[in-house]
């Protein structure tokens, strides 16, 4: 992989909207609302995004089940939503493995939980 940044103007929207998220209502609330306030705000900056996304998990070429994402954004970027007290790699690890289920190249991770809003790029490496 070279070390071009995937999707760098986009990637500086969705922080700085989930920032704004942040500012707005604060830390500690359930995941849910600070999907419902993106999702709001993707909406009023024409960010087109979707919530709740299913995708199949496919093994040795059959469907196995289904896993569900918190938000896509321009059928670009995965965004799994955390409020929690610190993240730790398995939260790294499940959005990795969501890009690799979905054949996406970029998870943006966040965590409401904290002090101040913490996010975290991941790069799907096997998608190049």
């Amino acid at each position: 992989m070279n070390n071009k940044l995937l999707y760098p103007e986009l990637s500086y929207k969705i922080i700085g909207i989930a920032m704004e998220v942040y500012n707005r209502i604060g830390s500690g609330f359930p995941e849910k609302l600070y999907e419902r306030a993106l999702m709001i705000l993707f909406k009023k900056n024409g960010i087109q995004a979707q919530n709740q996304v299913h995708f199949n998990v496919v093994f040795e070429g059959k469907d196995i089940g289904k896993f569900v994402t918190d938000i896509i954004v321009e059928n670009k970027i995965i965004l799994e939503i955390k409020s929690i007290k610190e993240l730790n790699n398995i939260h790294k690890t499940q959005t990795i493995n969501y890009l690799k289920a979905s054949g996406l190249k970029l998870g943006i991770l966040l965590n409401y939980g904290e002090n101040k809003l913490k996010s975290e790029r991941l790069i799907n490496l096997n998608n190049e």
